[in-house]
């Protein structure tokens, strides 16, 4: 009788030591999971977002593409006859980070301009599928010296869903990158600051292309 009342005790002392266990450590991942929250929450706040989801206020289209507000995202298409054109910030930006979010309906040729001062002053990270040389979207472009770094990589590239390239641009270092993967890592010093844009390419190559931008994020950086 002693032995059984001995055993039963000792039984619901593991039981208990065992769900405290369980209660602490559901206790933690809930603290982990609420200072993750708030921690990246903090870092969201650095960031500044140049779209606000309504309108295309702070913005500037340049050329013939077609350039629209819908579902909360900055879309573009060809003009109405297979037109080209840029969309473009009104304002200047020199070192700085940046991510965008994207989708784009292929077969395209496009790209998000960077410290552009003119068509053929600027750095592209570019948004395509070049054949010659073999080049996919996270490429970087500078026009007059063409490829400044090759993604040779097709399969960093989601098709047919959202896609986040990232740029850093600071004094004559360019970083790109293209869904968290290091496509481009250079230095040139030929352009230090200039706006920020996207690019719709002319072609009947490129009749159906569309890009829609669902997030643009910048934050400075020290020079």
């Amino acid at each position: 009788m002693h032995n059984t009342t001995w055993k039963m005790d000792m039984e619901r002392r593991e039981f208990l030591r065992d769900t405290a266990g369980i209660l602490v450590g559901l206790l933690g991942a809930k603290v982990y999971a609420a200072e993750s929250a708030e921690s990246e929450a903090l870092e969201e706040e650095k960031w500044e977002s140049l779209f606000n989801g309504k309108d295309l206020s702070g913005w500037r289209p340049e050329g013939g593409a077609v350039w629209t507000v819908e579902d909360e995202c900055i879309v573009g298409v060809q003009g109405p006859n297979g037109e080209a054109g840029d969309l473009f910030t009104e304002k200047e930006y020199d070192d700085f980070e940046l991510r965008v979010t994207y989708k784009i309906h292929w077969p395209a040729n496009s790209g998000i301009w960077f410290r552009y001062q003119a068509p053929d002053k600027a750095y592209q990270a570019d948004i395509l599928e070049y054949k010659e040389p073999l080049a996919y979207s996270g490429t970087l472009y500078c026009p007059g010296k063409m490829f400044l770094a090759i993604n040779k990589d097709p399969a960093l590239v989601k098709k047919d869903d959202w896609n986040t390239m990232g740029i850093r641009a600071q004094g004559d270092h360019l970083v790109i990158t293209l869904n968290g993967t290091v496509t481009g890592d250079v230095h040139d010093g030929s352009y230090a600051r200039g706006k920020i844009g996207f690019q719709i390419h002319a072609g009947d190559d490129f009749k159906n292309m569309k890009i829609t931008v669902r997030k643009v994020l910048l934050r400075p950086l020290a020079p």
